[in-house]
């Protein structure tokens, strides 16, 4: 994850290194730089025009170049930035998608419940032509959507009873404006009742009812009285402009921020003493003024801070943004970061899209689960205080230079995807061929592994993890035996009770506590090796051949091979007994062993057992006794058995202790021995 975070991050610092480089390019093409201002005067008046279109002013009655181009000097200046995007935006002829309502509750979901929008409906009554046509219309879109103005058509033919209820029973045009200044308040819905079906008349009518939630300011006295009021509004922006109205830009995002940012008009069309403006620091018009409870900020004199919605919008939601804007960054971030793994995984190609399927799935994941409890610590009363000192954060970083470049460079890779796409597909390309180098030679068939090993590979883990649960005590590494025998993958098919018993194995019997039993007063183990040399190579030879073998033995076969032994041919040494298994219990190996137990009828020397092992002198599975110097096991819960004895039974696929039925491969409480009682007598 570390690895990944690190590559988005030179990603990112990439990417701003070469929106610098452009910026240098473009410098030494043209001689001038996106923030270098536009004289209005050597611009054409189609140029003109097209940045009032793009800031939402009205242009029509204005047939003059002079008199547009003081509009467009009256609305803010004009940036070499802003000219390219109003003019890259006009070249560009990409059909705007409109609405088309099927009901009532398919308007009231899109319109009337979205508080935080301005909606433009037209209407179209039964048997009735619609209001605008089509050619008309289109433009209307095209016109509104800059604004993010969302529009529809709601055909009455679909919902007769709506519109009866509604009273539309003519063609018409319906607007949906939030009514009041609270976020997520009530909805109004106004008709258009001008004469004039004409585009820019409809605008005018749009932009007039947006900009009536606005609160405007005409003279200096009531502009005195709003500057020093505090309310619940943090941040406010100001706009000192000689404008009848503001733009519809401004009015739009008045809209969009609803309850976050209050924005106020202030007409200085009329006024003749300008002396408090200069005090509270604007010294001319027009003006953009954010106010923040840490001071003020002229908007407009950084990088990227055009005069335009999109610019705008930018800047105030890093300044007040809201948990779905960091939600939605979070998941970008995430996501740019987990598609590293495509190209940082190393080998076939079908492993990179395995694992970048797994890892998109399990980022998404964790950030879901982890947005949960944040949304719910953001619903307590008591954790207001922190809301207003991380939005205080927001606003100290996101008002520098720095935090302005970024926004910059946001809106050009934002306004350019396929260079944003083919900046990353180079960037992870780059990963892939310093990785591949890296790993080259460490692990040389991970990185020429091709797909059909891979594949094979990711089975027999498959099969492995199916078939092999983990269920050893201890960490051991272990081999398939289905690599060896495919044959038993079909038994096991045919038997389908077998699926129920686990295979588990058997290299953990190498880890179980062994010694040798002894007595008090007993010769020493290099006098025991003498007197028994073949019986202990007999032993030590069938321990070997036991843990070498994986293959399990069933109780059939022990039992056939102990009716099989002829009594001449069974002997039980005096470490072990030949036949292992519990259903040999044949008399001559009995007295032998017994012979050996009995000889002196000593004392066993318990000092030499584990601490955890229970005191015991016979073998359950055998049901003969321990003979001196013979080889002894334990299981995790405690009981003793012949060496041979257990491994045999442990190994025929029985993972549990013969006596209490404790799996053999599991820890259990260490057994605690009860203190020996005094054999002195009482005094």
């Amino acid at each position: 994850m570390w690895v990944k975070l690190c590559c988005l991050l030179l990603y990112f610092l990439a990417l701003f290194v070469l929106a610098r480089v452009f910026e240098a390019v473009a410098w030494y093409e043209s001689g001038f730089l996106a923030t270098q201002l536009v004289d209005p005067v050597a611009l054409s008046f189609r140029k003109l025009r097209t940045i009032l279109e793009c800031r939402g002013l009205g242009h029509s009655g204005l047939p003059e170049k002079k008199d547009v181009r003081e509009l467009v000097e009256k609305s803010g200046d004009l940036m070499e930035g802003e000219l390219y995007s109003a003019l890259k935006e006009e070249e560009a002829s990409e059909s705007v998608s409109s609405t088309n309502f099927s009901g009532e509750m398919h308007f009231y979901e899109l319109v009337e419940d979205t508080k935080d929008g301005i909606w433009l409906v037209q209407v179209i009554a039964n048997d009735r032509s619609p209001l605008v046509g089509k050619v008309h219309w289109q433009k209307m879109v095209k016109k509104v959507s800059r604004f993010g103005i969302r529009t529809g058509t709601f055909n009455c033919s679909s919902d007769p009873r709506y519109c009866k209820r509604r009273g539309w029973l003519k063609s018409t045009l319906i607007m949906s404006v939030p009514q009041t200044s609270t976020s997520k308040g009530k909805v109004m819905l106004k008709e258009y009742s001008g004469r004039k079906i004409e585009v820019e008349h409809i605008f005018k009518w749009i932009t007039a009812h947006a900009a009536s939630r606005i609160k405007t300011i005409y003279n200096s006295e009531h502009l005195k009285e709003e500057w020093n009021r505090s309310d619940q509004y943090r941040v406010k922006i100001y706009l000192f402009a000689n404008l009848d109205q503001p733009p519809a830009f401004f009015s739009a995002l008045s809209v969009k921020f609803t309850g976050r940012v209050e924005f106020i008009f202030v007409n200085v069309e009329n006024w003749d003493n300008k002396s408090y403006m200069a005090e509270i620091g604007v010294y001319k018009t027009p003006s953009y003024i954010l106010r923040t409870p840490e001071g003020i900020y002229r908007y407009g004199n950084n990088t990227g801070e055009f005069i335009s919605l999109r610019a705008m919008d930018s800047f105030l939601r890093s300044l007040q943004p809201e948990v779905n804007d960091l939600f939605v960054l979070s998941l970008v971030l995430v996501n740019l970061m987990a598609w590293m793994d495509l190209f940082i995984t190393q080998g076939a190609t079908i492993k990179r899209f395995v694992v970048l399927i797994s890892t998109l799935g399990t980022y998404n994941s964790l950030l879901i689960i982890s947005w949960l409890p944040v949304l719910g610590f953001l619903q307590l009363p008591y954790l207001d205080s922190f809301y207003e000192y991380s939005l205080k954060l927001f606003r100290y970083s996101n008002t520098t230079t720095l935090a302005s470049w970024v926004r910059a460079d946001w809106m050009f890779y934002s306004s350019h995807p396929a260079l944003f796409l083919s900046t990353y597909l180079g960037h992870g390309l780059l990963i892939d061929y310093f990785e591949k180098k890296r790993r080259r030679n460490n692990n040389t068939d991970e990185v020429n592994a091709n797909n059909l090993e891979w594949l094979s590979s990711l089975w027999d883990w498959y099969t492995s993890y199916l078939f092999h649960p983990i269920a050893s005590f201890q960490h051991f590494p272990f081999d398939s035996d289905w690599d060896e025998d495919p044959d038993l993958f079909l038994e096991r098919l045919a038997f389908p009770d077998l699926w129920l018993h686990p295979l588990i194995p058997t290299d953990y019997i190498k880890n179980l506590p062994m010694w040798r039993f002894q007595c008090l007063g007993a010769h020493s183990d290099e006098e025991m090796l003498e007197t028994f040399p073949d019986s202990e190579s007999d032993s030590d030879s069938e321990n070997k051949e036991v843990f070498s073998s994986d293959r399990d033995i069933s109780e059939d076969d022990e039992l056939s091979t102990c009716q099989g032994c002829s009594e001449g041919e069974r002997r039980c040494g005096a470490e072990t007994c030949s036949c292992a298994s519990h259903y040999c219990h044949h008399e001559p190996c009995g007295r032998k062993a017994r012979s050996y137990s009995s000889a002196g009828d000593l004392e066993p020397d318990w000092s030499a057992w584990p601490s955890d092992m229970l005191h015991c002198t016979e073998c359950v599975v055998c049901l003969e006794n321990f003979a001196k110097g013979c080889l002894l096991m334990g299981l995790p819960c405690g009981h003793v058995f012949h060496q041979n004895c257990i491994v045999m039974w442990l190994a025929g696929g029985r993972h549990c202790c013969p006596v209490c039925r404790w799996a053999s491969y599991k820890k259990k409480q260490p057994y605690t021995h009860p203190q020996p009682l005094s054999s002195e007598p009482p005094s």
